[in-house]
Parts: C-alpha cells; structure tokens; sequence
C-alpha cells in the first residue's frame, strides 16, 4: 500500500536517511523506534507529502486514504466536541452517512468523554482533551494508514486500554511512534528501527525486536572483526613485499582483493542505561502521611466525602481508575497543593514532600541555564555528574547552557525530573513523570527510582513504567479507595474477580465480621498461615536461584560461542559460521526469558518477605 524506495534526506550537514527503504502492506501494524532526532517525525512528514525526499520516491496506492495524529496540540476553532469528531472528508462521511454521529460519540466515550462533554466548545477544554477529539475524528474517519505520532501522551490509564484494544481490532494499517513499550508489544507485528541513516524491519513485537538487534549486533560485529583481521593480513603482505619485484605482482593482486571486498561497517551500539548513585533523602518515620475524613469537591461536584488513607514508609504506589474519578486531586491533597476542605492530613515525622507536578511550574527560574538550574540543589554533586544525568534525561552538548526561559513544556518537565533526582524528597508524589520522554530516558528514570529509599506515590499510563515500580495499587473511583497489597499484575488478577461493588470498596470501610474461633484453632490457623508463608519464601528463593544458574550457563555459552564465531579457522568449517549465529540467536531468546523469569522470582521473594 506504501512504498517508500531508497529515499535519502538531509538537513544541512546531517543526513537523517541515506537508500533508506520500507514497504507498508495493507492491514499491518509497525511500530517506528530510534533515538530522539533520529527522523522517525521526518519520516511522517515525508509520508504526508508535508516534505521531499532529496532522493528516492514514496508512493500510495492509488485511492488510499492516510491519516495523521501529531505529537503537538492541533488547532481549534467555534466547534463542539462532538462537531470536532465529526469533521472528516467529505468522501469519508458520504460513506459513512448516518452512522457518523453514534460511530463518534461511541469512540469519544472510550476516550473518556462524558455525555455533557459532546457540547462544549473544544476550545474551552485543554489541550491534552482537544487531542483526544482529533483522535476520536480519526478513528471514525477510519483511514486504510493511520499514522500515529505518540498517541498515548495524552491519555490515562483507562482511556489507553480502550484505545489499545480498539486499534487491535482496527481494519486498516498502523504505522506507530511510541515509547510506550507495552503499548508496542500488544499492537505491532514488526518493529522498522531507524538506525544509521536505514530503515531496518524486525518482525515481531518490541520484546522480539530487542532480542533480534542483540544477535544481530553481536553477528555483525563478529563478522566486521573477522573482515578486519583477514585486511590486516593481505594489507601486511602488501607492505612487506610491494617493493620486492619477485612479490610485486602478488602484492598489488592483495591491494586490489582488498579494495574488491563488500566493506562491513563497524557496528554502532546504542549507549546502555547509564546507571547514577542519586543522593537519597533523609529517612522519615514509618507513618509517612495520613488523610482523615477528608472531603473536597469542586462547587457542587464532590470528589471524596469521608475519605481515609494511610500511607507507610518504602511504599511504591500507582493510582488507578476512570478519568475524573480524583487521581490527580488526591495527589494534591497529599501534596498539600490543594488545602484541606473538611478532614486532616497529617504529614509523619521527618516527611519531605515533594510534588513533580507542581515542582516544574514554581521552581525552575528562567533566568538560568539548564546546567546552573540543575547545579543549583543543597546536595553537593560535581559538574561532571549532574552533566551525565542531564545527558541521560536529553540534554546534551550545548542544551546544557540553553536558558531556562526558552524551553519547551516538555525539556522543562525533565529539567524538573532532573532536579527532584538530584535533591529528592522523602515523600515523592509524581503525575504522569513519563510524558516527553524517550525509552532511554524512562529507563534512567526507573534506575533513579528503583534507587531511591523514599516513598513514592505516581499516576501514569505507561504500563511498563508501572510494572516496573509499583508495588502497591490503588483504585480510585466515585471517591472510594480500594488498596492492593500487590503489583500492577495482582491488581488486574484480583480487580477480574470481583463483583464491580467490590472494586469500589472503601479503605476505610469495617472488616467483614467473621465466627469467633476457639484459641486452639485459631493458634493452629496461625501456624498453619506461618509454615505456608514459609514454604512460600523457600519455593520463591529456589526460583530465584534456579534463574541465576540458568542465567550464568547461557552467557558463559554465548561467550563460548561468540569467541568462536570471531575465529578465523571457524569459517574454514562449511556451515560452521551458520550454525553458531543459530544457536546464538536461541541463547539470546532463552536469556530475555530467563532474565524475566529472574526478575519475577525475586519480586515475588521480596513481596513475601515484606509480608
């Protein structure tokens, strides 16, 4: 359906594609990666014939539709929301007739618009609202290539699984930019990385794609430095028996052997998570903070109405629930940023509250650089390692002395990041921390929190990012708590299991009474629950080693293989060469699994001995 053929395209003295090729069939989902500033935006306009190629050709097939969602706010006019959803093309509409209006308000409603909202002026509502319009007017375009530029950003957690499920079901094809990776491993079917000016296809989801590039990596870079070896030993005879007439002819026939071979380029590996020792915050007490009958509304539309939480020392919390149902107001509440309409909060000893929301907007002074706002903390960190965390959260080179002032939403909200990272509090609250960052950067993130000894309260939509930290959920819906003693996986597990009156219930509400026991049953009831839990660390444990056995016997064999492969006299043996890529290729699928099983065993040995 699109063809892109060997298109190169330059700005000034960068060169973003050079031959760079890609097919696109009808129904096909791609995922699109590479670092910041790699094209993978360029690429899309490219596409949209927004930009030339200076080389190369892109074609459509002929009478195919295309349709765009930016990364950016879209404009808006005098329309409605629903008027907005339904402004397509004409041709679309006359296709689609009487089913415009009910397609629209059905697809608004999965994005997480209310009944009322269908009438208001988009204008008067946020950008972020405004995007999911022009997504809700794509979708019932229905376009046969949607072109998808960082779709998630501007939609939680709810809205992101009803988006994610209806794209899986979408008859057209996707072509996707996302650093969202569970968002890519549940929709694509191949992964199109952009990487030294190419466009390089991999089937399969993210996951798969990382383990590909990895053999790839290590069978190209096996290949180069055998290449490099065999030019070393023709470019030496060369020079020993170039100046000797009975040598000269054989010399010259090296020199010209050498200029003959098909070059292989020396492979460029993509820079590894840099991991920091962040400085870590003074310890609190064990009770960090306490919400006591709290109630708070917004004029007539109560939020919470006697509403009670505790909140421990070395928690890793996610909220989770429906839009509007008072994430964002309860990280307020705890944050102090909205004040206490009926109720107490009640902040533990020692507590130091800091709110990344909140902290970008009122504690970054335009007047400086990126590097003085930065240096600027009561830690005492060295110019050179607040420089690497810059780098690692996007800010390299001279970004560093750009002036506060003229940054973007987005390097603001990192520069905060950064800044929280640096100097953190012992109490972090965080809304959306994800947003404009690159998979590097959500990585260094994640480091710097796996790190960090505080306790930690976050909203997001980014399903990794949440299964990687969270250790506890909480649900909030229609002003009611309902806490998970678990992670992301045991919410859902457990959340699918009950009734939707039990997904609602308060923390605060009574335990359910229950027969009183005699002593001696209730004793051994606790011996019983004591030895299980016992049994249940020691199975945990063995897990976990098992995994590090397992994992120690595959790099020890990939090392083996690996060397082997570098050896010239392997590629004396027909078929030899081959077979080791093959088994290398499989040793590196059994590593991400055994990595995975790994990580796995040992949270769940950490969740049992926290119990």
């Amino acid at each position: 359906m699109l063809t892109i053929s060997a298109i190169t395209k330059s700005f000034a003295a960068r060169t973003l594609f050079e031959d760079a090729t890609l097919q696109v069939n009808r129904g096909e989902r791609i995922g699109l990666v590479g670092p910041n500033g790699a094209g993978k935006s360029t690429l899309f306009a490219l596409t949209l014939g927004q930009d030339t190629p200076d080389a190369g050709d892109i074609l459509l097939e002929r009478n195919a539709t295309i349709g765009h969602l930016p990364q950016e706010t879209a404009p808006v006019g005098e329309e409605t929301v629903l008027e907005l959803a339904t402004s397509i093309p004409r041709e679309a509409a006359e296709f689609l007739g009487h089913q415009l209006a009910p397609k629209a308000k059905q697809i608004l409603s999965g994005l997480a618009f209310r009944e009322r909202d269908f009438d208001r002026p988009a204008k008067t509502m946020s950008g972020g609202w405004v995007m999911r319009a022009y997504l809700a007017r794509l979708l019932v375009q229905q376009p046969d290539l949607l072109l998808l530029d960082e779709p998630t950003n501007h939609l939680d957690l709810e809205a992101l699984q009803w988006f994610q499920q209806y794209l899986m079901n979408y008859p057209g094809a996707i072509l996707l930019i996302s650093h969202d990776r569970d968002f890519l491993n549940q929709l694509v079917g191949s992964i199109v990385e952009i990487r030294q000016a190419k466009l390089i296809r991999y089937r399969g989801n993210y996951d798969d794609y990382l383990v590909q590039r990895e053999a790839n990596e290590a069978q190209l870079l096996a290949a180069y430095k055998n290449q490099q070896k065999k030019i070393e030993q023709l470019q030496e005879f060369v020079d020993r028996f170039r100046a000797k007439n009975t040598k000269a002819t054989q010399a010259q026939a090296k020199l010209k052997q050498i200029e003959r071979m098909d070059k292989i380029e020396a492979p460029v590996k993509d820079g590894k998570t840099i991991k920091f020792r962040f400085p870590q915050p003074p310890r609190s007490g064990h009770r960090v903070i306490t919400l006591n009958d709290i109630h708070h509304a917004y004029g007539e539309t109560i939020v919470y109405h006697g509403m009670n939480l505790d909140v421990e020392r070395g928690q890793r919390i996610v909220l989770v629930g429906p839009n509007g149902a008072g994430k964002s107001t309860l990280l307020k509440l705890l944050a102090g940023v909205l004040p206490v309409q009926a109720g107490a909060r009640e902040p533990g000893l020692n507590v130091r509250v800091g709110y990344y929301a909140q902290y970008r907007v009122e504690m970054l002074r335009a007047d400086r650089t990126v590097l003085e706002e930065a240096m600027d903390t009561p830690q005492r960190v060295g110019e050179e390692f607040v420089r690497t965390v810059l780098g690692s959260f996007l800010f390299r080179g001279d970004d560093v002395f750009k002036p506060v002032g003229v940054l973007s939403g987005g390097e603001k909200s990192r520069l905060a990041l950064v800044k929280l990272l640096l100097d953190p509090p012992n109490l972090l609250l965080m809304d959306e921390p994800t947003t404009h960052l690159d998979m590097a950067s959500i990585d260094a993130l994640i480091g710097a929190l796996e790190q960090f000894t505080g306790t930690l309260i976050f909203i997001s939509h980014d399903v990794y990012f949440i299964r990687q930290l969270a250790r506890h959920v909480l649900h909030v819906d229609n002003g009611k708590l309902t806490h998970y003693h678990g992670d992301y996986q045991y919410y859902l597990d457990k959340s699918a299991k009950l009734p939707p009156s039990g997904r609602t219930r308060s923390v605060a509400s009574a335990p359910v009474s229950r027969p009183r026991q005699s002593v001696a049953l209730q004793k051994r009831a606790e011996s019983e629950a004591r030895q299980a839990r016992a049994r249940e660390r020691r199975e945990a444990q063995k897990a976990v080693n098992d995994a590090e056995a397992e994992i120690t016997k595959l790099e020890k064999a990939q090392r083996e293989l690996t060397a082997e492969l570098e050896s010239p006299e392997t590629y004396e043996k027909p078929g030899r060469a081959v077979e080791i890529n093959r088994q290398l290729t499989g040793i590196a699928e059994s590593l991400v699994r055994a990595e995975r099983e790994w990580e796995e065993a040992e949270s769940r040995l950490h969740e049992l001995a926290e119990r």
